[in-house]
């Protein structure tokens, strides 16, 4: 599949099939990088759920701020779970402006976003995109231990391992399963940063709409959306030291007015939780 400077080939690319998650995300953000699936799919939801957009910004500029937290932290090394299609303000750009030599390997199930990345980190020696699953952290760990990726993340050195607004796609019955794992893998004085949608969007945007945008995901992805509270999410931070100001709604976690939410002037309508927990 080739890329122009309109997006991926829609053609080559299958267009005509199920939407995925990653290229939704890439069709809120106003990327180009997303099928005719993707864009019906994306436009019910908008219907449903109009904040869609101003939500999926939030959560953009939540993991600018953490990353670049992190690096100035001194962290080198990054492993994006969830990744997704590249946006202006990835891991590595945001990290590679603190130091050029970061390393950061994005993972993603969705072939498109492996694609797309690979061709935005060619000449990037310390960077690579690879398919994988992350409801199954054991392949991923065994890939991780390969000689190609372990140039790009070695598991024995302090790594900050990121979740942004993926962990919503995996079932009650999974979660933990899905990231101990791989947290429990990283050594002392990695870092682990969610974020993840909260039951707050039922209380500005209505139980009826919000429950027909999960139906979309449902129908049209495959893929079924579960909110989540703080209360739910914090033991996956066990072991890990939540920096200040904790697990809570992104536009209230170190506000930058360089880095602007788009809910900064009213952050109790904020449905996007996040938080930042260092491995002691």
């Amino acid at each position: 599949m080739s890329m122009g400077s309109g997006g991926v080939d829609e053609e080559a690319g299958g267009g005509a099939g199920r939407a995925t998650v990653a290229r939704m995300y890439d069709y809120f953000l106003g990327g180009k990088n997303n099928f005719p699936a993707d864009r019906e799919a994306g436009d019910r939801i908008l219907h449903a759920v109009p904040d869609t957009r101003t939500i999926v910004r939030a959560n953009r500029m939540f993991l600018r701020r953490a990353v670049r937290k992190l690096a100035t932290l001194g962290f080198r090394q990054f492993l994006d779970i969830g990744s997704g299609i590249p946006t202006e303000g990835n891991v590595h750009e945001i990290a590679q402006r603190v130091d050029p030599r970061s390393r950061v390997l994005y993972v993603d199930i969705d072939p498109v976003a492996v694609m797309v990345s690979n061709e935005m980190l060619l000449g990037n020696p310390y960077c690579r995109a690879v398919v994988g699953d992350l409801t199954k952290p054991e392949e991923l760990l065994e890939s991780l231990r390969q000689p190609d990726l372990a140039e790009i993340i070695d598991l024995t050195q302090p790594t900050a391992l990121l979740y942004f607004s993926v962990l919503q796609t995996v079932p009650d019955s999974q979660l933990h399963a899905v990231v101990e794992p791989i947290r429990n893998e990283l050594p002392t004085a990695s870092a682990l940063a969610i974020s993840h949608i909260s039951p707050v969007i039922v209380d500005t945007a209505g139980a009826d709409p919000v429950n027909e945008g999960v139906d979309v995901y449902r129908s049209h992805a495959a893929t079924h959306i579960t909110l989540r509270s703080a209360e739910q999410l914090l033991p996956l931070f066990d072991g890990f030291t939540l920096m200040e100001p904790g697990l809570t709604r992104s536009a209230d976690w170190h506000p930058d007015p360089d880095n602007e939410d788009p809910y900064h002037d009213r952050p109790e309508r904020s449905p996007m939780l996040g938080g930042v927990g260092l491995k002691h």
